[in-house]
C-alpha cells in the first residue's frame, strides 16, 4: 500500500513485513488507515520476500519492523510493538526533533536509499 505523495512531503514510513506473518496481516489495515492522518508522509508496505532486491541482506527478527526517514536521512529502523499509537507517537517525536544531520545507521540509510532508487 502506498499513499499519494503530497507536495513538499518529507517523510517516508515503511513497514517491512512478510506475507506469512500473522501479526503483519493484523497490522496492515491500521497502518493504511494511519497514513490518512499523516499527509506529510508517504506510507509504504514492503514485503521483504517479494522485494529482496530492495530489502537486501537486512535481517529482521521481529515484525512489524519499520523504517522512518526524513527527506534525506533514515531516522529509525527497528521493530515496534504492533500498536498504531506507538508508530504515530514515534513519527510525531521524530518530526518534532527536526531534520537529522546524519542517518541513524549505515544499514538504515542504505535501505532508505534502495527504496528511493527503486521508485517505491
Amino acid at each position: 500500500m502506498e499513499s499519494e505523495r503530497p507536495q513538499g512531503e518529507q517523510w517516508l514510513v515503511v513497514c517491512l513485513c512478510a506475507q506469512w506473518c500473522g501479526v503483519c496481516k493484523d497490522y496492515r489495515q491500521g497502518f493504511e488507515d494511519l497514513a490518512a492522518s499523516h499527509p506529510e508522509a508517504r506510507f509504504l508496505w514492503l514485503d521483504i520476500e517479494d522485494r529482496e532486491d530492495v530489502a537486501g541482506d537486512l535481517d529482521i527478527e521481529t515484525f512489524p519492523c519499520l523504517l522512518i526517514s526524513d527527506d534525506q536521512h533514515a531516522r529509525f529502523l527497528g521493530p515496534v510493538l504492533p500498536q498504531l499509537q506507538v508508530l504515530s507517537r514515534l513519527l510525531v517525536s521524530l518530526q518534532r526533533n527536526g531534520p537529522a544531520p546524519v542517518a541513524v545507521s549505515a544499514e538504515a540509510q542504505a535501505l532508505r536509499d534502495r527504496i528511493v532508487a527503486a521508485g517505491l
